[in-house]
């Protein structure tokens, strides 16, 4: 039963974090960038939060270095919104997941091409 909880603040998390990001006017938050997943701990205390860019993963390192400057007021803004006993509090992780989809995108989408030449 916890798991759904879990689950679901999580994803409250994700959403919430991804509005405040579009707020954020720190230049090296900018660009295509999202969130890909939240984990959060069992008792709710922390979450990590898994953010990738489209530029690749320097672009999402440079980026969780300004939320992580900027991590008490996502925090505030989060707990102001979600109405949690507790704020989870927020561990920013750069990803690489979007960039890794676009290879894999890229690499399906070249063979489909060579299909289509064919017929």
């Amino acid at each position: 039963m916890a798991g759904y909880r879990t689950d679901r603040v999580s994803e409250d998390i994700r959403r919430e974090v991804i509005a405040v990001m579009r707020e954020l006017k720190d230049p090296r938050i900018q660009g295509m960038l999202t969130v890909v997943r939240v984990d959060v701990s069992s008792d709710l205390s922390y979450a990590k939060v898994y953010v990738s860019a489209m530029e690749g993963l320097e672009t999402a390192k440079l980026a969780v270095k300004g939320l992580k400057a900027a991590s008490g007021y996502i925090r505030r803004e989060v707990g102001q919104h979600l109405r949690l006993r507790k704020t989870p509090e927020l561990n920013f992780v750069a990803d690489d997941s979007i960039e890794h989809g676009m290879k894999i995108f890229e690499k399906l989408g070249g063979s489909s091409k060579s299909d289509g030449g064919e017929n």
